[in-house]
């Protein structure tokens, strides 16, 4: 049966892609695949000088010819990285992952665990203080294989216009949320020239395909761009203005990228997570909402009014007594201002942009909304129902069901039930907050302490590692297919004398993985200030206690010894100010009313 399912799974895969190859009308303004046989050529060249100076280090004898070649190899895998990530994303994360054990649990039966390895491996070895030299060599060969692998089986092809285009917008956007973070160079923290040599290959790219510019003047806007926004990656990792950057420099280029589709003649008839006319990371109308849903309508107003009557509804539960309101209040940001909520062990999350993510409930167990909402009904604790109780309820109501006939043509069911609830979650997504304002330019009201808390939030504090703008939970940029967990050692109370973990073993509960204990969802940390108490267990009464808790190194700065904790470093070493600035920014968060 498992071969039958992978087998099913695989033809879906290949499937999709030939679909995603052809998904959009050719552009006929070029006449030749010269552009495309010379981006061939320059990403394989890349992969090739990549692989010669890992090769190197394995016959290298000292640990700063170690950091020179990885230095050399890192550059030019991040020249080859826009084209990668988009044609193999699979060995791009492979070989830029995490050094943390990865763990994929499709089900109960299925569940695989592998150890890490490529460059965030690699740089963590070579900076460590008492660094392996022969774990080094090991870890460089094996990163130098995959990397001829990948050469040696690359084809460009497949390729048109709009995947050009589709590989700029990707790189820009990889910069803006994880590049500039440190999310992926922990130990070199080599994160800002790692963005320049990205922006270096992208200046490449351009210039390669010149000739499908019909606009000469706008090809020469984005070459000055692209100079302007190197020149200011020549920063230190902590003064870098992150703020200024993504205000004045992304949206610029996501400026000049929707006109260079206009230029092109290019079509897109595939929708991605991003919204394609978006000139702002951070408005209301930069995601496409059906990415995150397999409902073709959920924007259908009357479905959200449908779905938001139903969501207040007491009498979908057993006792008659309990809504999904009850639990997540309008007036407390979609919280209900509880440690943990009656009859449940874990803190209410907001519902507020709970829809933009790909795992839901604390420990990741359900994949959809949809799903989330049968597990509510279903559970002793909560409504204390049936699915089958619930659609007796509606079908027997007075008004329900014309408003479902009317909707779907069809009676009240599960199904359509849950998909208009659906509906109404997906709609809590304002992206009004005075954060979300000023850095779209829509009104210029942010202190320098809140400006300053961003750039100590997507910069020195880690923060952004985890919690990726602009959703600020852990649904990860730019695909946005997947929710992260992380295991950050959360103490069952504030004493710090004899701290001891809470006992809630997370995602372990789910499936029983050794090495998943302590393991959470990432939440959002949009309306936070309005948000608390904070953590799955409600530990924490403000921003303030929070920052503290990572400041001094999450569970292990308590003394828990985490194998697998999953913060970057032990301590973050904040000054006063840098606590005080970042709090500042987070209340920033909050949407208007």
């Amino acid at each position: 049966m498992k071969n039958i399912l992978s087998l099913v799974k695989k033809a879906i895969v290949l499937y999709s892609l030939l679909l995603f190859t052809l998904s959009c009308k050719k552009d006929n303004s070029y006449e030749s695949r010269d552009s495309f046989i010379q981006l061939e050529k320059e990403y394989k060249n890349n992969l090739e000088k990549c692989s010669e100076a890992l090769d190197n280090i394995t016959n290298a004898l000292s640990i700063e010819d170690f950091k020179s070649l990885y230095s050399e190899a890192r550059k030019q895998f991040k020249f080859a990285e826009p084209i990668m990530a988009f044609i193999d994303e699979s060995n791009y994360k492979s070989l830029n992952q995490p050094n943390i054990i990865k763990v994929t649990e499709e089900d109960g039966t299925n569940i695989r665990t592998s150890k890490p390895f490529g460059f965030q491996v690699l740089e963590e070895l070579i900076y460590n203080p008492n660094p392996d030299l022969k774990q080094i060599q090991k870890e460089a060969k094996l990163t130098s294989c995959r990397v001829k692998l990948l050469k040696n089986n690359c084809s460009l092809s497949q390729l048109d216009n709009h995947h050009i285009l589709w590989i700029l917008r990707d790189a820009i956007n990889r910069v803006a949320l994880k590049g500039i973070t440190g999310f992926d160079s922990t130990a070199a923290f080599s994160s800002l020239e790692d963005s320049k040599n990205v922006y270096q290959s992208l200046k490449n790219i351009l210039f390669i395909f010149e000739t499908s510019f019909t606009d000469k003047a706008l090809y020469k806007q984005w070459i000055s761009e692209i100079e302007k926004s190197q020149k200011a990656f020549e920063a230190d990792f902590n003064d870098f203005d992150r703020y200024t950057f993504i205000k004045n420099h992304t949206h610029k280029t996501l400026s000049l990228w929707n006109k260079t589709v206009t230029d092109w003649k290019v079509t897109f008839s595939i929708k991605q997570p991003l919204q394609y006319n978006i000139v702002s990371l951070f408005d209301k109308n930069t995601f496409n909402i059906t990415h995150f849903t397999d409902q073709e309508d959920p924007t259908n107003p009357a479905k959200i009014a449908l779905g938001k009557q139903l969501f207040n509804d007491k009498k979908l539960s057993d006792s008659k007594t309990i809504s999904c309101a009850s639990c997540h209040q309008a007036k407390l940001a979609f919280t209900d201002g509880k440690s943990k909520s009656p009859g449940i062990k874990r803190n209410s999350p907001t519902l507020l942009y709970a829809g933009l993510q790909k795992g839901f409930f604390y420990d990741n167990r359900t994949g959809g909304l949809e799903g989330q909402i049968v597990d509510v009904v279903t559970n002793p604790n909560e409504f204390h129902s049936s699915l089958e109780k619930m659609v007796a309820y509606v079908k027997k109501s007075p008004e329900y069901p014309a408003i479902f006939q009317k909707i779907f043509k069809q009676s009240p069911s599960d199904y359509n039930i849950r998909m208009v609830i659906a509906s109404y979650i997906l709609s809590l997504n304002p992206f009004d907050s005075k954060f979300d304002r000023n850095i779209s330019n829509k009104e210029n009201t942010l202190t320098q302490s809140e400006k300053n808390g961003f750039n100590i939030f997507m910069g020195k504090a880690k923060c952004a590692t985890c919690h990726f703008a602009p959703l600020f939970n852990g649904t990860v940029p730019v695909s946005f297919r997947e929710s992260e967990m992380e295991l950050i050692g959360v103490p069952e109370s504030k004493n710090k004398i004899k701290p001891k973990i809470d006992l809630d073993l997370g995602r372990f509960e789910v499936f029983k993985t050794e090495n998943r204990k302590y393991f959470f969802k990432t939440p959002t940390l949009r309306n936070i200030a309005k948000t608390a108490p904070y953590m799955h267990n409600g530990v924490y009464t403000t921003l303030e206690e929070v920052v503290d808790f990572y400041n001094d190194g999450g569970g292990n700065g308590l003394g828990f010894q985490l194998e697998f904790q999953t913060l970057p470093f032990d301590k973050l070493e904040l000054t006063s100010k840098e606590k005080s600035d970042l709090v500042a920014f987070l209340k920033t968060l909050n949407d208007y009313e």
